[in-house]
């Protein structure tokens, strides 16, 4: 059987595609992370935003399709965003969006922008408003709101009056944003709160959207969902309402893993990257973004495999015969319709793949060429003594 990368047009199209794509590396998985009870600390990896933006710039070296990093304040806080901006540029790179933090300050423990306390709620705002201001220095588009927000136990505040105050927030947020900007607003079932979450799914971010302006937009984190949830099903809702923003792209077995992108559920990832290009999302408007942590295991080769991770669903994605999918659908012949997604998603692209990046002037293997460069060696013997980029625990 002829496979679609096998037809010189398709193959040439699918390419061209793909050389467009951008993945957004965060700045956070090039630090120290772990889980609720350790961060595991490893040699080399970086103490400034500087040394985080060296470590995406090789990223972006060997994979040709990695140009923008997101910053999360104030993990990255500097005196001079814009020095930042040009230190990036000097690098082959953009700062992409900028990520809030209102989850790591005591004041925070009942909420942020829905604390029951005014001058929390003030604080909050105020930190959300500085990052607009940090976006304006940085040239950055979007600001990602995730709010930590929420309740523990039936009756401890009242879940419309924390809608309310939210809203205000949000409200707030958007008239301050720049005609280019956008906010992007993120979602999670559970975690840390447990009985309610002020944003727990894409609904109520949904919501809340469409009564702020064009410029507020739904993000969708991968692992931030209960189990089984048809995510794919999600993204093409969103899509047709054209409020899809973006993705924190990562892996889930149980609950927010932040496992690389594609390690649990390849065949979920291509799901959601087929619905994707049907609904005419592959485009700088939907912002493709890594949302992980690297416990274990390196960072800058874990990231590395996690851009291929996408690329390779998203070739696969590309390969699916719209018009004969199509046909199958308009004549009801359900198993001819599933054949012709699994037809594409058990095509090995790695080779299409690898003429891509040659064509990008890059190395066809990105994992083997980073090995072979020596970073790993010389971070870790250039970065020793000074505090180590984390979250901490």
């Amino acid at each position: 059987m002829t496979s679609r990368s096998d037809v010189p047009a398709v193959r040439t199209a699918v390419k061209a595609a793909l050389k467009t794509q951008a993945v957004e590396t965060p700045s956070w998985a090039y630090g120290n992370s772990g889980t609720r009870f350790k961060v595991f600390a490893h040699p080399g990896v970086p103490r400034t935003p500087r040394e985080k933006l060296d470590d995406a710039a090789r990223v972006h070296r060997h994979t040709g399709v990695a140009p923008t990093v997101a910053l999360h304040i104030p993990w990255d806080r500097v005196d001079d965003y814009g020095a930042l901006a040009e230190y990036a540029e000097e690098r082959g790179l953009r700062l992409g969006a900028v990520n809030s933090n209102v989850f790591q300050d005591d004041g925070y423990r009942l909420g942020s922008v829905c604390h029951p306390d005014p001058a929390v709620r003030r604080k909050a705002l105020g930190h959300l408003l500085e990052c607009v201001d940090i976006m304006d220095a940085t040239g950055s588009r979007d600001l990602k709101l995730w709010f930590s927000d929420g309740t523990n136990y039936p009756g401890q505040d009242d879940i419309r009056t924390r809608q309310d105050r939210l809203a205000e927030a949000l409200a707030a947020v958007h008239e301050r944003l720049g005609e280019d900007q956008r906010m992007l607003l993120e979602y999670k079932l559970f975690e840390p709160a447990f009985y309610t979450m002020d944003v727990p799914d894409w609904g109520t971010a949904y919501a809340h959207c469409p009564k702020l302006g064009e410029k507020a937009q739904v993000v969708v984190d991968t692992g931030h969902h209960a189990p089984g949830t048809n995510i794919e099903f999600i993204v093409a809702l969103l899509l047709r309402e054209g409020r899809l923003g973006g993705f924190d792209f990562n892996s889930r077995f149980y609950a927010d893993d932040d496992l690389m992108v594609g390690a649990a559920d390849p065949f979920q990832l291509f799901r959601i990257m087929y619905e994707v290009v049907r609904g005419g999302g592959l485009t700088p408007d939907v912002a493709f973004m890594l949302g992980q942590c690297h416990n274990i295991e390196a960072k800058v080769p874990a990231i590395i495999r996690s851009v291929m991770n996408v690329q390779e669903a998203t070739a696969k994605a590309l390969l699916v015969d719209g018009e004969a999918l199509s046909a199958a659908q308009t004549e009801g012949d359900v198993l001819a319709a599933n054949a012709v997604l699994m037809d594409a998603y058990k095509t090995d692209v790695r080779p299409l793949l690898a003429e891509v990046r040659e064509e990008l002037g890059i190395d066809p293997d990105p994992v083997a060429a980073y090995h072979r460069s020596g970073w790993h060696q010389k971070i870790v013997e250039e970065r020793v003594g000074g505090t180590q980029a984390g979250w901490g625990a």
